[in-house]
């Protein structure tokens, strides 16, 4: 099953998903007239205003909070160290890369996911690639495929990725047996699930700014006492990219390929552009200004903010480091824990084990909420189907405590490949209706007007937009 799994897994990422992802990224950045540098300071302006909100619904900057408590997990300090270990340093130039190319695809995936939201029973926005598959092209079967990817993925997999994580460094760091772990998870992550869609995005908006400052705030103080190592590492990165440091050696072609493959495989991990998850959560708030771009620039800066800064400080701390060692064996959260000890002393793992505590278990509750969003898309949110799954989604944060880190992480990349794939057919599809909210969006707010969104004036989105959000 592990060589099935495997082969699969080498499949999507060595020859389907390097060139879609980076086929989509380039695809929007071109269409979009390079919106993530040219609009780049009205992606911090709308940012800064994203807490203000109504009581339809939770504010931009809670959603905003959610989908980076999603995307600030494992990925950011486990699966950069993966990357660095398999790839070497060059894995970071794909790393940015994926991430700024990136960024246009999360653009056009969490407009349309607010385009096409829908109202639950309880008052909520709900939304997502599901949604917009089914409304914006027609095709539920499709928005069933997506779903239960994700729910396959975010609901179970990446939960027991998170999981596994804090284990191995509350191991590392206490001691503490990674069944004890499990149990404290399992009570923490229950709480804060059955209370809900809104206490969720308030547990994110309260953590996620706090431990994202306090983990950069360390890893700026390690730049700062390693500055005149810095010069070379960044170089270091570049020539590893492009084989500069292993065409002596005769193998620049097999270098590059891994450097660019972990790196964006991990990359996209992080940041999940293109995957279509964070558009879950871009779904449910009510956007300031009132339209679906709006919500798009505020998401397209949890991808930068995700690998360009959160990311580039783990790569930092280990670059900076004598811990990376070819074939060693550490890799994962321990390397990430034996490289800020070397820096800082023997209370350098405590903290790391603290901080993936607080980033893997942010990540958890909004895979969660994720996965709810799209159960209720496929018409299972009776009681007692709601409470099963949560109980299987439980049941997996306890299992990543206790199993092994190759298998999730390759189950992982499966699950998260598939969701991609069907995800980026789907904005390919429905990319003239991004280019039109955008351009609507900036045409509003070149003639001083606050850009609001009125469906009557597209005739496509006048048509298959649901009623109950945009249109009473």
């Amino acid at each position: 099953m592990t060589d099935i799994i495997n082969s699969i897994s080498g499949l999507l990422w060595g020859h389907i998903l390097v060139y879609l992802l980076i086929a989509a990224g380039l695809f929007f950045t071109l269409r979009l007239g390079f919106i993530q540098f040219t609009q780049f300071p009205h992606m911090i302006k709308v940012m800064f205003q994203s807490r203000q909100g109504s009581g339809d619904g939770i504010s931009s900057f809670q959603a905003f909070c959610t989908s980076l408590a999603a995307r600030v997990g494992t990925g950011n300090m486990a699966g950069v160290a993966v990357a660095l270990y398999l790839g070497g340093a060059g894995a970071i130039f794909w790393m940015w890369l994926i991430a700024l190319i990136g960024m246009a695809t999360s653009f056009a995936e969490s407009t349309l996911a607010q385009a096409y939201k829908t109202v639950d029973e309880d008052g909520n926005f709900r939304g997502g690639p599901a949604y917009y598959m089914e409304y914006g092209l027609g095709k539920r079967w499709m928005g069933v495929i997506f779903s239960l990817c994700l729910i396959l993925a975010f609901g179970l997999v990446f939960n027991a990725v998170q999981s596994n994580s804090i284990a191995a460094a509350f191991d590392v760091a206490f001691g503490i047996p990674n069944y004890v772990v499990g149990i404290g998870l399992v009570l923490g992550s229950g709480i804060i699930i059955f209370g809900g869609l809104k206490t969720i995005s308030r547990f994110a908006e309260m953590v996620v700014p706090f431990m994202a400052l306090a983990y950069l705030l360390v890893a700026l103080y390690v730049c700062a006492i390693n500055y005149d190592l810095l010069p070379d590492v960044f170089m270091h990165v570049i020539n590893s990219a492009f084989g500069i440091e292993q065409a002596g050696a005769g193998a620049i072609g097999y270098g590059v390929m891994q450097a660019m493959i972990q790196g964006i495989k991990r990359g996209l991990f992080s940041n999940e552009a293109g995957m279509g998850s964070a558009a879950n959560a871009a779904a449910t708030a009510t956007p300031n200004p009132p339209h679906p771009a709006s919500q798009g620039y505020v998401q397209m800066l949890g991808v930068f903010v995700d690998t360009i800064i959160i990311c580039t400080a783990t790569a930092a701390l280990i670059l900076l480091s004598q811990q990376l060692i070819p074939d060693s064996g550490v890799t994962g959260i321990a390397l990430t824990q034996a490289a800020l000890e070397e820096h800082v002393g023997s209370w350098g793992a405590i903290f790391v084990a603290i901080a993936i505590l607080f980033f893997a278990f942010t990540s958890i509750v909004a895979n969660y909420s994720y996965a709810e969003t799209n159960l209720l898309f496929l018409e299972h949110n009776h009681a007692s189907g709601m409470l099963i799954f949560r109980l299987l989604v439980l049941g997996m944060v306890m299992f990543g405590a206790l199993g092994e880190l190759p298998l999730v992480w390759t189950l992982a990349d499966v699950s998260m490949g598939l969701m991609a794939i069907v995800n980026v057919i789907a904005l390919f599809m429905l990319s003239g209706v991004v280019i039109w909210l955008a351009k609507d969006y900036n045409t509003q707010r070149k003639a001083g007007k606050l850009p609001t969104f009125d469906p009557s004036q597209n005739k496509k989105l006048d048509q298959t937009i649901p009623k109950g959000a945009w249109r009473k």
